[in-house]
C-alpha cells in the first residue's frame, strides 16, 4: 500500500476483508429478534435442519454485503463529482463484492427453490413423480457440485501459493475471492444433500396411502 500515496484515502486491504467478515455478524445480532425462523417441514430431521440453517445463514450473510456496495458507490459519487477526487478502489471493491455474493448465494437459492428448472415434463408429473425425478436427476447435481468443489480448490490453492493480486492499482488479494468460490461450492453441496434426504423421505411418505 506504500505505492498508493497521493491517491487520497485508499481502503486498506485488511479493513476490506475484516469488515466483510464482521459486518454481517453485527447486523445478524442486531436483527436477531426480527428474523423469522425457517419452517419445519415433516420431511426434516435434525441433520437436514442444521444444513438448511447453514444455507439460510449464508444467504443472509451475503445479502448484508449489498449495503456495503451502496455505501461505497455513494462515497465514490461524492468524491468524484463534489471533490473531484475519484477513488481507485471503490469500483473494484464493489464488483468483487458482487462476484463473491454470486458465488456464496447458491445454497440459499437452492434451499428456496430459486434455481432455473426445465419443467416441460416436470410440471405434468404427479407430486410423487416430481420428487422421484428430483432424486434421479440429483446425480447430475452432485457431479456438477463435486467438479466445482475440486476446481475451486485448485484455483484457491494456486492463488494462495502465489499470493495472487489484482492487476489494478489497488492490488487487492485474490485468494480470498477464490476461497469464496470453494466455500460456495461446499455450501451448495450441503444444500443439495439436505434436499436429497428430504426428497427420499417425501417420496417414501407419498407412497403411503394414509399420508396427507
Amino acid at each position: 500500500m506504500q505505492d498508493l500515496e497521493g491517491f487520497g484515502f485508499v481502503l486498506p486491504h485488511w479493513l476490506y476483508w475484516g469488515w466483510l467478515a464482521i459486518m454481517p455478524l453485527l447486523l445478524l445480532w442486531l436483527l436477531r429478534h426480527h428474523t423469522e425462523p425457517l419452517p419445519v417441514a415433516s420431511t426434516h430431521n435434525r441433520f437436514t435442519r442444521i444444513l438448511d440453517w447453514i444455507s439460510e445463514a449464508s444467504g443472509l450473510w451475503v445479502a448484508f454485503w449489498t449495503i456495503n456496495a451502496v455505501c461505497a458507490y455513494f462515497y465514490e459519487v461524492i468524491m468524484r463529482y463534489v471533490f473531484n477526487m475519484p477513488t481507485i478502489w471503490v469500483h473494484e471493491a464493489s464488483y468483487l463484492l458482487f462476484g463473491m455474493q454470486y458465488l456464496l448465494a447458491g445454497a440459499y437459492t437452492l434451499l428456496h427453490g430459486g434455481h432455473v428448472r426445465v419443467d416441460v415434463i416436470y410440471d405434468k408429473l404427479p407430486r410423487r413423480g416430481q420428487v422421484g425425478l428430483d432424486i434421479i436427476t440429483a446425480i447430475f447435481f452432485f457431479i456438477f457440485a463435486g467438479a466445482l468443489l475440486g476446481t475451486s480448490w485448485d484455483f484457491f490453492y494456486s492463488s494462495y501459493n502465489m499470493n495472487e493480486t489484482s492487476i489494478e492499482t489497488w492490488q487487492i488479494q485474490y485468494w480470498p475471492i477464490k476461497f469464496m468460490m470453494l466455500l460456495g461450492a461446499f455450501l451448495i453441496l450441503l444444500a443439495g444433500l439436505s434436499k436429497l434426504i428430504k426428497d427420499f423421505i417425501l417420496f417414501y411418505r407419498l407412497g403411503d396411502p394414509n399420508y396427507e
